[in-house]
């Protein structure tokens, strides 16, 4: 077996395939499934804090001016009810996690109030949780919030559980900013540990009969890796964080490709949900018949060496490289292709 250990967010794994947050992770049986299978560490559920405190007005009145107060906003939030625990629960969830295997257990928040953000983090840090994922799912619908008051909203956040706990930190980020270099910079200076690529919002469709909006999950797919294997690959080496990625790993292929563009590790949840836990080994199997026949004898011998700052032509990642797909677009246009 090729050397397959990785270090994510200063904590040492021993492999580079990572559970992202998904309901499997509900059963503490489940969690020691992935382990035998591989899984270099696990990421809980998102712990929600809306779903905690869900009666309260207070709570009701932060959604309402965060989805712009109209009927149907509630609608773009994923069901809480799929991952129905409550704090009580999810701390001796990670306790008996803790009990029971040697991987590293990665706790998801989801917080609403300041005072959400440090009460549940400080009580994941002592329920002993080797680290924690910041899952911040904000749509800002209110017109009247500017890009900077979005960033900041991130930054805040990260500071105040920085300044809560000690364990090392995860931002979940969307990629829906101006500028993700200099927002990922920011959070770093910020205090987070590691970034992860990217959230998937969940999105609504519509039912056009009963006229209502659908709450819809859909899982991933391989070619959703393109946007984030493009922003690992250029800010690998210029932010000192470490980065996982967290759409459309399926297979070793995906893996590779995003170890190659600089990640630490790569996320899973869609395709063991689709294939189930075993899944894991198989992908594991597969990079390690890779590392084998380029030869690498580690994961560091070739992680990053696709980034930007290591190929010869880094425009490849930039508008000239767009340009150059134009033109081929068109030649082969031309020439009679499609």
């Amino acid at each position: 077996m090729s050397d397959l250990n990785t270090k994510y967010m200063g904590l040492d794994l021993r492999t580079p395939l990572v559970v992202s947050a998904n309901p499997l992770s509900q059963k503490v049986d489940n969690i020691v499934a992935m382990e035998d299978a591989g899984a270099g560490a696990v990421v809980l559920f998102s712990l929600f804090e809306e779903q905690i405190r869900r009666e309260t007005a207070q709570v009701e009145q932060v959604l309402r001016s965060t989805t712009n107060a109209f009927p149907e906003a509630s609608d773009f939030f994923p069901d809480l009810e799929e991952f129905n625990v409550g704090t009580g629960q999810y701390l001796e969830i990670i306790r008996q996690a803790k009990e029971r295997v040697d991987i590293p257990i990665i706790a998801s928040l989801n917080g609403v109030t300041p005072e959400g953000w440090i009460e549940y983090a400080r009580e994941i840090e002592q329920a002993g949780a080797d680290g924690l994922e910041v899952n911040i799912y904000f749509i800002p619908a209110d017109i009247r919030l500017t890009s900077v008051d979005v960033e900041q909203r991130y930054l805040d956040i990260v500071r105040i559980v920085r300044e809560t706990i000690d364990l090392p930190i995860a931002v979940k980020l969307n990629p829906y900013f101006s500028s993700i270099g200099n927002i990922a910079h920011q959070l770093h200076l910020a205090g987070a540990d590691a970034l992860v690529l990217f959230n998937r919002f969940y999105q609504p469709d519509f039912d056009i009969e009963e006229l209502s909006v659908l709450p819809n999950l859909d899982l991933s797919v391989p070619s959703e890796i393109r946007l984030p294997l493009l922003w690992i690959a250029v800010l690998y080496g210029r932010i000192p964080v470490s980065f996982a990625a967290t759409t459309g790993v399926h297979g070793a292929r995906e893996l590779i490709k995003y170890l190659l563009a600089g990640a630490d590790v790569g996320m899973v949840a869609s395709s063991i949900l689709r294939n189930g836990i075993s899944w894991i080994r198989d992908i594991l199997n597969d990079l390690d018949l890779y590392m084998r026949d380029m030869p690498f004898q580690s994961i560091d011998s070739f992680k990053g060496s696709m980034s930007q700052q290591f190929i010869s032509d880094p425009t490849a990642y930039e508008r000239s490289n767009y340009i150059q797909i134009l033109e081929k677009k068109k030649w082969n246009t031309y020439a009679g292709g499609r």
